[in-house]
């Protein structure tokens, strides 16, 4: 086959397909040129989620009428002009590929005018196709109007999601830019509906609070260092490393890393380092599976850092990345450790996360993580003068819910009527551990009835209702004696996976319990997920979450599902968002009705740490042999561990 030059048309559409996704990319780009114009305004206006228009009007320095068509000429650019110049860009853009790529895409209308001109030009592509340059009325800056967006690429129109969906990637997109830049004053709109209106503040945590809502603005802690450079590293100008912004309290934080910013110089990106630092800085601080909030900023000099590592401009490589991470990481110790800040029971490091090669990999990181704390790395709990050791946790109630055959589920086993009637006359009566009933203390005592002394932590042995011998280990495991030897049981994954069955089948067939609010509880969301929630409420009904629009990113919390009493709603539907956003792409309906599913029962499930009745350990035991796949929990861990007793000899060197 020969060799032949590929069609500019086709260049474009190559270009569009990297740096052109989806309508928040070009949210994205046009924003960044808005910027870059030196704009104080920019208004942004989409239509249908971005597929049918989008509208990026600024008051920036526009484009002269002749250089209109070079606008949208790929690779043409005012901010570079030799190979150097991509070793110190101090732009948002550079590389001259975005107007292009998203003229080859769609049917594009640019307006500019120029502070020294008398009047404003226009220029249309549709597809591609350029048409002559006339002259039109517009005020100074700069309008770019895309309408039918893939309109001529029908492969990708079809990958996009619904419009609800695709605001919300509009939405996030616009925040990134937003945040970086609080001097400027952006809005933005969908189908005529005002989304954000933000104006230029002096103060970053008032952008922060206006994106966010007040109660993540109120729980930020402010942080700042500066890191000294060698002149002969740094080169002329700025010598130093500047870190400031904030995290948030460690009372405050995701399922999932959505809401750590990272600005460099005044550009939002992602790195894998940098966020391994920021989850080793709250190691301690944080339960497994949560990630701290942070809203940070890295002004360093341009040479020191490579922006030029990818077209959409979000990845970057540093020049010293180990120094970087060691001033983030030790940053944000130091000020930890002077704060009152109480580790959380159960919490575990972030040593072991996977990290990119480019980072230098996890053996790299924990190097860098020695340098940086030094001797730093003690106990937070007794790092600040005058600290108290933190409270033991208490033992939320153990919520049994009945399996699908009407069968009694855990301790409700030993549950009868008059029981019931006691407890909920006030009044004391035996028999009544892990019901989770209110108001049954006993007399004097100020205890709920059955409920252990928050010391007992040793190993209790019973006689479960089959006739096996089982004991409770550090609220953790059950030791089951067996014939062949012995068995270790995890309490939480057994428990998970019995009522996963039991919800699952309950779900199939319209029969879950779901409670109603008597006050429908406000949530306030990011973007992204007040469009996951609302764009898949019929599913989270099916779950026994109703969810309605409430203005702006806040969604309302009608109903829930009454297994889940003990839990905040906000808690239940932000765990169930980050179910629907993993992946980043639509899912299949059943799959992701599983997904939810697990989400729920392990919710709802006895936690690592509960100490359990007597009764509870009974009807657990009980309840595993009715389950369909005992053996292992919803997300694939094993609930049990067998050793039998040819093991235990060898391992004692009886045999």
């Amino acid at each position: 086959m020969p060799i032949s030059l590929l069609p500019s048309s086709v260049v474009n559409k190559i270009a569009a397909g990297e740096v052109i996704e989806r309508p928040a990319s070009v949210v994205k780009e046009l924003l960044e040129n808005a910027v870059d114009s030196g704009a104080m305004r920019v208004d942004v206006a989409i239509e249908r989620g971005g597929a049918e228009l989008i509208r990026v009007v600024d008051n920036g320095c526009g484009v002269a009428a002749e250089e209109l068509p070079l606008a949208v000429t790929n690779h043409a650019t005012s901010k570079i002009a030799s190979a150097d110049d991509l070793f110190r860009v101090g732009t948002l853009g550079f590389r001259g590929e975005a107007l292009a790529s998203i003229a080859e895409v769609s049917r594009f209308t640019m307006r500019s005018r120029p502070a020294d001109a008398d009047a404003g030009s226009e220029l249309v592509v549709h597809g591609g196709a350029a048409q002559p340059v006339e002259p039109a009325g517009c005020p100074v800056g700069t309008t770019v109007e895309v309408r039918q967006l893939f309109f001529n690429t029908p492969v990708r129109q079809k990958f996009l999601r619904t419009p609800q969906t695709e605001v919300g990637h509009a939405t996030e997109a616009f925040a990134r830019v937003a945040i970086a830049h609080p001097g400027v004053h952006f809005s933005l709109s969908h189908n005529g509906r005002l989304i954000h209106d933000l104006p230029a503040a002096d103060e970053w945590r008032g952008r922060i609070a206006a994106l966010f809502g007040e109660q993540i603005a109120a729980s930020l802690i402010a942080v700042e260092s500066t890191d000294e450079l060698d002149p002969a590293t740094a080169g002329a100008g700025a010598n130093e490393v500047r870190l400031a912004g904030y995290v948030a309290n460690p009372t405050e934080s995701r399922a999932n890393n959505r809401l750590q910013y990272l600005l460099l110089n005044g550009r939002a990106i992602r790195d894998r380092s940098l966020q391994h630092a920021l989850g080793e800085a709250y190691r301690g601080l944080l339960l497994t599976g949560r990630y701290p909030i942070c809203f940070l900023r890295l002004d360093m000099p341009a040479q020191l850092v490579d922006v030029n590592v990818h077209p959409t401009k979000l990845e970057v490589r540093f020049a010293e990345a180990g120094r970087l991470y060691s001033q983030l990481l030790g940053t944000l110790r130091n000020k930890f450790l002077t704060s009152e800040l109480k580790p959380i029971e159960g919490a575990s490091s972030t040593a072991d996360e996977e990290v990119d090669e480019a980072t230098g990999g996890p053996g790299k990181l924990a190097e860098w993580a020695k340098q940086a704390l030094s001797q730093q790395r003690i106990d937070l709990a007794h790092a600040a003068p005058g600290r108290s050791s933190p409270a033991p946790a208490t033992t939320p109630d153990f919520r049994p819910y009945p399996d699908a055959g009407g069968r009694q589920p855990l301790a409700m086993h030993r549950f009868t009527p008059a029981a019931e009637a006691a407890a909920r006359s006030g009044v004391a009566a035996p028999g009544l551990p892990g019901t989770g009933l209110p108001g049954t203390g006993q007399p004097g005592t100020g205890q709920p009835t059955g409920a252990p002394p928050a010391e007992a932590t040793a190993p209790r042995a019973l006689v479960t209702g089959d006739g096996a011998s089982a004991i409770q280990l550090h609220n953790r495991y059950l030791v089951v004696e067996t014939d062949a030897g012995m068995e270790v049981i995890d309490q939480h994954a057994l428990h998970e996976r019995i009522l996963y069955e039991q919800i699952r089948e309950r779900v199939l067939a319209g029969a879950l319990e779901s409670q109603t609010l008597l006050v429908p509880e406000p949530v306030e969301l990011t973007p992204a997920e007040a469009a996951a929630a609302l764009d898949n409420a019929p599913l989270l009904k099916k779950l026994g979450v109703a969810v309605e629009p409430f203005g702006g990113d806040t969604v309302l919390v009608a109903s829930y599902p009454a297994m889940l009493a003990n839990l905040a709603p906000a808690e239940v539907l932000r765990d169930l968002i980050e179910k629907l956003l993993a992946g980043g792409k639509a899912p299949d309906t059943r799959d992701l009705l599983d997904e939810l599913l697990h989400s729920v029962s392990c919710k709802a499930a006895v936690k690592y740490g509960d100490r359990l009745t007597p009764e509870e350990i009974d009807a657990l035991l009980a309840d595993r042999h009715v389950t369909e796949n005992h053996h292992h929990c919803p997300h694939g861990r094993p609930t049990a561990l067998v050793f039998t007793c040819d093991e235990l000899d060898k391992r004692f060197k009886r045999v």
